[in-house]
């Protein structure tokens, strides 16, 4: 590419930050990454009776939660700001154009009330026309300066009569582009009305703003979801009068992100009546006080959900599923983004997410774990967030080697890869919270499933299921338990080795002619509460000697009850 790519996103500040629109941004910041470019954001504010308090924050935290950020944008400034659309119209930059247009004869000030734009949709409303617009058929009824005489439109702009700015359409001209996934894309501008480009409070509309802001900005590349392809023949023409088409950013129409059922658009809705987030992060509307439940709350990695939006309408050909962000840079391509829409399947986000969880240590996400296990009235300890030190970390030892020449110039080498080795030390040991969370996450698919599937290593288990224990138990079995916690308690030290555990234990069990299967599950149900769980002598070995002969005893004594 000849142009440094500069692509953006640009979105409204008027709620939550819906997945199809970080999808958006992840499939700009591929784009940029990969071709060594910019990503930009800049927000659409032109809306002001939508602008929604706090909201252009929301999107700015969820891209950084995302591990997208932008390379400029209104919250870290760049050399093509402001990034904020209404401080760019305080500084003048769309009422130039706008005027120029009319100049040019491609755009007119129109007059009309909203009085009168009713009473023109009223009185022309027809079954073959039940919807009618201000267009080329009818704006020579309506109030503007293609139906007034230049003397009346000259005096209404002088006493300050409120007015608007439309393009001016005319029927029957062909407009086409070529679209990076859909290939080559032609219009009619026929039945395209005279949209509105300057609104009477002086800010533009969405068609005028992105033609100007992505030619002033730079932009190469605008990608945007498929809903905005009707929009094109406006904004094609808005750069064919304005700037040339030859200046105009290649375009993608993004395919939509569908309902589970495939029927439609996924909407928040949608979302709420199945029991699933779709937006980024928790969002309540401060106009309704409406909840939304976002994925990070829900439990999802950023990783997992980068991941299975980048798979929302794009696969890199050879069925791999699972990518880093560096992987997704590294592979992404235009060429295999999808024309149809992809179906969300919540399942399938959750399989994400949980392949994530197993792929990362602990150690990625325990900060997240932690608050959730506060958050249900379970203590975790200091020392159990505490990471074992090691003695000799901070202290890199770099091995020196003698040089050859050292007898005769007293010079020495470093061997580089011991050098790098000691510059790059393994990183430290799991703290106990964290071997917990490594023991048990294959079975969690959200993080706040951590929580029932660890909490008896914090506290003992609320409820035991001794009668899944009772049919089968007997004396031999009571006298084998304790007997096991007499050679526990003989045990030297602490416990720390699960495969020798299990062999004393099964050797235990030979001796006293009990097979080990008749015995394992009534340890677990005295470790944990229930038939759950990791491997139980795992599970023996975090809870420690001392907890673990008390929660057997325990169980003993409820079995005598």
């Amino acid at each position: 590419m000849s142009k440094k790519v500069r692509v953006r996103f640009a979105p409204s500040p008027t709620g939550g930050l819906h997945l199809g629109g970080v999808r958006t941004v992840l499939y700009n910041y591929l784009f940029a990454r990969r071709h060594g470019g910019d990503f930009i954001l800049r927000i659409e504010d032109t809306d002001q009776g939508r602008y929604v308090p706090g909201a252009e924050e929301y999107i700015i935290d969820s891209l950084k939660w995302c591990g997208l950020e932008p390379d400029e944008g209104p919250h870290k400034g760049g050399p093509h700001g402001p990034y904020r659309q209404s401080e760019r119209k305080a500084l003048g930059f769309y009422d130039k154009y706008a005027r120029q247009l009319v100049d040019k004869g491609h755009a007119y000030y129109a007059f009309d009330t909203p009085e009168e734009l009713e009473a023109m949709r009223e009185k022309y409303k027809s079954a073959e026309n039940p919807s009618p617009q201000y267009n080329h058929s009818l704006r020579k009824k309506m109030r503007n300066s293609l139906s007034l005489d230049p003397a009346e439109t000259k005096q209404l702009l002088a006493a300050g009569t409120p007015y608007v700015i439309r393009i001016r359409l005319e029927p029957d001209q062909e407009v086409h582009f070529t679209d990076l996934i859909r290939g080559e894309v032609r219009f009619s501008t026929t039945g395209v009305d005279d949209k509105v480009l300057l609104k009477a409070d002086g800010m533009p509309t969405y068609h005028l703003a992105v033609v100007v802001d992505d030619h002033l900005m730079e932009i190469t590349h605008a990608f945007r979801g498929e809903e905005w392809l009707p929009s094109a023949p406006v904004h094609i023409l808005l750069w064919r009068y304005l700037f040339g088409e030859d200046k105009m950013p290649h375009w993608a129409h993004l395919p939509l992100i569908l309902k589970p059922d495939g029927n439609g658009k996924l909407s928040k809705r949608d979302g709420d009546r199945l029991g699933f987030p779709v937006f980024a992060m928790n969002w309540t509307d401060p106009r309704t006080g409406e909840p939304a439940t976002g994925f990070r709350e829900t439990g999802f990695l950023p990783a997992a959900f980068v991941n299975l939006l980048a798979l929302l309408g794009w696969n890199d050909g050879t069925g791999q599923e699972l990518f880093t962000l560096q992987e997704l840079i590294e592979k992404f391509s235009m060429d295999r983004v999808h024309k149809g829409g992809a179906k969300f399947d919540f399942e399938k986000a959750k399989w994400f997410n949980h392949e994530w969880i197993k792929k990362q240590p602990a150690s990625a996400y325990s900060e997240l774990v932690a608050p959730l296990f506060a958050a249900a009235g379970i203590t975790i300890s200091p020392a159990d967030l505490q990471r074992p030190e090691d003695s000799e970390a901070g202290i890199p030892i770099f091995p020196i080697v003698l040089d050859p020449l050292a007898d005769i110039t007293g010079a020495s080498s470093v061997d580089l890869a011991a050098y790098q080795a000691a510059l790059d030390p393994p990183p430290p040991p799991p703290s106990r919270f964290e071997r917990i969370l490594d023991l048990v996450k294959d079975r969690c698919a959200l993080l706040p499933e951590f929580v029932p599937q660890a909490s008896f290593f914090f506290q003992p288990p609320a409820t035991i299921d001794v009668d899944a224990v009772k049919p089968k138990w007997n004396a031999s079995k009571d006298r084998f338990f304790t007997e096991y916690i007499l050679q526990l308690e003989q045990t030297g030290g602490e416990l720390a080795d699960p495969q020798a555990l299990e062999t004393h234990f099964k050797e235990m069990a030979a001796a006293a002619a009990i097979k080990p299967g008749e015995l394992l599950m009534p340890l677990r149900i005295m470790l944990v509460g229930g038939k759950f769980g990791p491997h139980v002598f795992d599970i023996a070995v975090l809870l420690g000697k001392e907890e673990t002969i008390r929660r057997i005893r325990h169980v003993l004594d409820l079995l005598k009850g």
